[in-house]
């Protein structure tokens, strides 16, 4: 289970192909944030990893993430989304880890109610779950 990859990073990565285990989310910091969502109740408390981190251990360089889903489901997010926000690649919600089932197993998470900018529409779209794959441009 640990050296299960659940994140891929291609493009501008190290060696053009970074596979992120959770044995590697493992060794990183840990965050967590409380935050209102547009699809649960409430203020769930998420933890996991900073999302700049991530693109720091795949040595990412670029302006953009194509961030791809379980379900195919594809968007673009700026980088400075990751630079200026504590943005998570959620594991757990409410201490629960997250699953395919429940929006898991890695959730992109924005600190929402930290910053007034981040209710804005554009910003909801960019809450990938069920992320699998991430593309530095």
């Amino acid at each position: 289970m640990a050296d299960e990859v659940l994140l891929t990073l291609t493009g501008a990565v190290r060696d053009g192909q970074v596979m992120i285990t959770r044995a590697d989310l493992d060794a990183m910091d840990w965050h967590e944030i409380s935050t209102s969502t547009t699809v649960t109740d409430g203020q769930p408390r998420f933890r996991g990893v900073l999302m700049r981190d991530i693109l720091a251990r795949a040595e990412a360089s670029g302006d953009t993430v194509t961030a791809q889903a379980l379900n195919d489901y594809i968007i673009d997010i700026p980088i400075d989304d990751f630079r200026n926000f504590d943005v998570l690649a959620a594991l757990y919600m409410d201490g629960a880890a997250l699953t395919p089932r429940d929006k898991g197993p890695v959730w992109i998470v924005y600190p929402r109610d930290d910053h007034g900018v981040l209710a804005d529409i554009r910003y909801d779209m960019r809450w990938v779950w069920q992320l699998t794959a991430l593309h530095v441009q």
